[in-house]
């Protein structure tokens, strides 16, 4: 039987096919689900505009906070995290657009890019923004930019790279999640992976997001973002591209500092 948060999410979509469609994942995959899987919620939260505290309330339900397990701050990490995964895994649609333009922001750099994709978001549509997401990370043959690590760091997918976050996530006991067909090291799932960290959904020791991030994320996804943020093919994505390279060298700057 399903869980009150996975029929939420289904009834405000439409149903398990659309709710698949979203989020980038087979319809027999979303069909075996009693619940929402905690690597999945965020995505599905993007998704379906539903909070991740009624999709999963035992993981982000008031004690969860409260306990003094998450502070503000990683909170507010994680959050960041799981938006970026969730654009960098598929092009917006009506919904999240509609969210997106309602960003607000300070006069902090990161504020600032909040701002301008709340902007570049107003002025785009879904059918322009899914040619481009097509031509930036698909394409006919291949996009303009290949989001993996493996490329970034060697030229080739699929390589050293790959083998060694698999056997970190592995160390971490973090699974590979059912249906998905890109590798780890994809920038939406690397995103979406120090998602989970900063929230603390996985169980590991508060290092682990140092570890994960030091060893796989900062020796190239901050070129990824200045890539996307210069594509020819970007106009919304620019946004994303200038929000993913602040907050990199945000994190990169508070891990370097002494703990």
């Amino acid at each position: 039987m399903r869980d009150s948060g996975l029929q939420e999410a289904i009834r405000a979509v439409g149903g398990v096919s659309e709710l698949a469609r979203r989020i980038g994942i087979s319809q027999p995959s979303v069909s075996n689900w009693d619940r929402i899987p905690a690597e999945r919620v965020l995505t599905v939260e993007s998704a379906t505009g539903i909070n991740r505290a009624i999709l999963r309330p035992d993981l982000f339900g008031a004690y969860a906070y409260a306990s003094g397990d998450i502070d503000e701050i990683d909170a507010a990490r994680a959050q960041e995290y799981a938006l970026l995964a969730a654009l960098l895994g598929r092009a917006p649609d009506a919904a999240l657009l509609k969210r997106l333009s309602e960003l607000r922001g300070d006069a902090t750099p990161l504020g600032l890019a909040h701002v301008a994709l709340a902007q570049a978001a107003s002025e785009a549509n879904v059918a322009t923004i899914e040619r481009e997401y097509f031509d930036l990370f698909i394409g006919l043959a291949r996009g303009e930019l290949l989001p993996y690590g493996s490329y970034y760091l060697t030229g080739f997918l699929h390589e050293r790279p790959l083998a060694r976050l698999r056997g970190d996530l592995v160390t971490l006991g973090i699974e590979r999640a059912e249906g998905e067909v890109e590798p780890e090291d994809h920038a939406a799932i690397l995103c979406e992976i120090m998602s989970g960290l900063a929230a603390g959904r996985f169980g590991t020791l508060p290092s682990a997001d140092q570890k994960i991030f030091e060893g796989h994320l900062a020796p190239w996804i901050g070129r990824f973002f200045t890539d996307l943020e210069r594509a020819e093919a970007a106009k919304f994505y620019r946004a994303v591209g200038a929000l993913g390279r602040c907050f990199i060298d945000i994190e990169t700057e508070a891990f370097s500092l002494p703990s």
